[in-house]
């Protein structure tokens, strides 16, 4: 069995556990989501031996392919849905991801509340906020968060259980973690998708509760 990928787990799960002691940080224990996407489920499959449960996927279609069976094997996996999700996709995506990240428009809101009316099915879902402002990144605008927040949850029953954001890059992820964290609260949510592997002791500091990490666990992608 390939070790490796179990090894850097366990050197990024002892970074974490020293950063939320020198914080003083009690009750908080962050989940890491392994960011499995392009990589074959052979450079996977240790991590899950090993009996870690969260992964995550860009591609409802590359997901469906490389997940179907472990997860008909292994009841504990959990899959994130990472990448932007196209309503054609929605049906596809809603029974077999437990999490999707990346909700930021009514109309997809809306499309995944039909699918899990019709299986009986709830996944978890976070909000993706384009904290930067970004014109070439996906994300409800901050000043439309909370109409989304409030359609998403009232008028189509989704259960919205935090927020997530993807931080500009080449600047400090630390006023966008902030900004998300405030955001979130005033929204009374207690989950929170922030960090990656470049900055995911940032997003301790913010008590993020799900950190995506991918290269820093498997190596660089082809």
């Amino acid at each position: 069995m390939n070790h490796e990928s179990i090894n850097k787990l366990a050197i990024i799960k002892t970074e974490i556990n020293k950063k939320i002691s020198s914080l003083n940080l009690n009750n908080y224990f962050p989940n890491i989501i392994a960011v499995s996407k392009t990589f074959q489920l052979e450079k996977i499959e240790p991590l899950i031996e090993h009996g870690h449960v969260h992964f995550g996927e860009n591609k409802v279609q590359e997901a469906l392919n490389k997940w179907q069976n472990a997860k008909q094997k292994n009841k504990k996996l959990k899959l994130h849905m990472l990448g932007k999700l196209q309503r054609n996709k929605v049906k596809f995506a809603v029974g077999f991801f437990d999490y999707l990240h990346s909700v930021d428009n009514i109309k997809l809101a809306e499309t995944i509340a039909k699918e899990q009316q019709k299986n009986n099915l709830k996944p978890k879902i976070f909000l993706q906020v384009n904290i930067g402002n970004e014109n070439q990144k996906s994300g409800i605008s901050i000043d439309n968060l909370k109409e989304l927040y409030n359609v998403s949850v009232r008028d189509f029953n989704l259960n919205v259980i935090g927020l997530m954001c993807l931080p500009p890059e080449n600047k400090d992820p630390k006023e966008y973690f902030i900004k998300t964290k405030k955001l979130n609260d005033e929204l009374k949510l207690d989950q929170l998708s922030m960090g990656m592997s470049s900055d995911y002791l940032k997003a301790i500091e913010f008590k993020s509760t799900y950190l995506r990490i991918g290269s820093k666990i498997f190596g660089t992608r082809n």
